[in-house]
């Protein structure tokens, strides 16, 4: 069994001895993660503005509801489109870059276009990770939380395994975190007090430490079970 203490070390090193490479690729991947998901934030000010609009004929409101409904369902579209075809294959290169990065205490950022190579077989393979986790989310948080523990690997094993079909690489994945995913889950709990003082700096801690150092250790943990 793995042991959390050993495998952050080993992370932080690798970390450290690539610093501004590993600065850069997870800054990506944060905004590759961040822009898989659509969070519409939106303030109507002002009482004249509100005014005008409570003073509108009741069908010009109906229009400018369906406008606005429309409006945010073509973002939430394309946003789920850029996801599926172009951030989740960048998503592997990032994942390629910190293993590699593990493994020799050095990467180059050229391994973020890994994920392009074969790029239908990881495309679909990251299609149907994202899509049953998503499922699960929606039934509950809880078994959504479960699929994404099961299926954490999957980066890592569709490219290392280019041979292994989509549901292959989704069925290896669960096997590697058989009996590791609530030690997986409390090192991820682990790293929550960067994740505060990340909010209490406005990212900066995330960018230029946390992140970084919390990818390593996620590419040392994938290494550990890989070689299990």
């Amino acid at each position: 069994m793995w042991n959390r203490q050993e495998l952050k070390e080993r992370g932080k090193a690798a970390f450290r001895a690539n610093y501004w490479p590993n600065v850069l690729v997870a800054f990506v991947l944060s905004l590759l993660t961040a822009g898989g998901s659509v969070a519409v934030n939106s303030k109507v000010r002002g009482e004249n503005v509100q005014q005008q609009v409570a003073s509108l004929p009741q069908n010009e409101k109906v229009m400018i509801l369906v406008a606005i409904l429309g409006m945010f369902s073509m973002i939430i579209v394309i946003s789920v489109l850029l996801d599926i075809f172009i951030f989740n294959p960048l998503k592997i290169g990032c994942y390629a870059f910190f293993k590699e990065n593990v493994q020799s205490g050095t990467a180059d950022v050229n391994l973020l276009k890994e994920g392009f190579s074969d790029y239908g077989h990881k495309f679909f393979t990251m299609f149907l990770r994202s899509l049953f986790i998503a499922i699960g989310a929606m039934l509950f948080v809880v078994p959504g939380i479960y699929l994404a523990l099961c299926y954490r690997m999957v980066p890592y094993i569709v490219r290392d395994n280019p041979e292994l079909a989509p549901m292959d690489v989704l069925r290896r994945s669960k096997e590697m975190m058989d009996g590791h995913k609530w030690n997986a889950f409390v090192l991820d709990l682990s790293f929550l007090g960067w994740d505060i003082l990340s909010v209490c700096t406005l990212g900066l801690v995330g960018i230029f430490w946390a992140n970084p150092y919390i990818q390593n250790t996620n590419a040392a943990l994938y290494l550990e079970l890989k070689d299990a």
